[in-house]
């Protein structure tokens, strides 16, 4: 599937951290690692930016973890919202797609580390699944 073009704006849930979007956008990507299930809750939905694309408008809530010896994740530290995923030196920026305002235009193109997916749901649809990533 073809990035979604955009002039997009997102936010976490209280708005103590918000951020635009200039430019194209990856489809979406559904992460169930182990550690992205840890720090959501359940699976990760996220798309992908290019970072001349993409600006923090507003960081007072911001705090970056550091999730492993090769990324980080970006949440707001007033609400507890899980916003960006990235890895050390990448061009991109990952962002959670349930962060962006109104309607996206983006679909799940795959799901990645499916071997560590919960026991609690299934994944049935006709998407393509990966047992790990790259």
């Amino acid at each position: 599937m073809p990035e979604q073009a955009a002039n997009k704006t997102g936010s976490c849930h209280c708005g103590a951290v918000s951020y635009e979007i200039s430019g194209p956008m990856r489809q979406v990507i559904g992460c169930h690692c182990t550690q992205c299930r840890k720090s959501t809750g359940h699976f990760v939905a996220a798309t992908a930016v290019d970072l001349e694309h993409f600006t923090i408008v507003d960081d007072r809530g911001l705090h970056w973890f550091r999730s492993s010896e090769f990324a980080q994740r970006g949440f707001c530290r007033e609400c507890g919202s899980n916003l960006f995923w990235q890895r050390d030196g990448a061009p991109k920026i990952s962002v959670m797609a349930g962060t962006i305002d109104g309607d996206t235009g983006l679909k799940i193109e795959a799901h990645i580390y499916c071997d560590h997916a919960g026991d609690y749901y299934d994944l049935e649809d006709s998407i393509p699944q990966f047992p790990q990533s790259d």
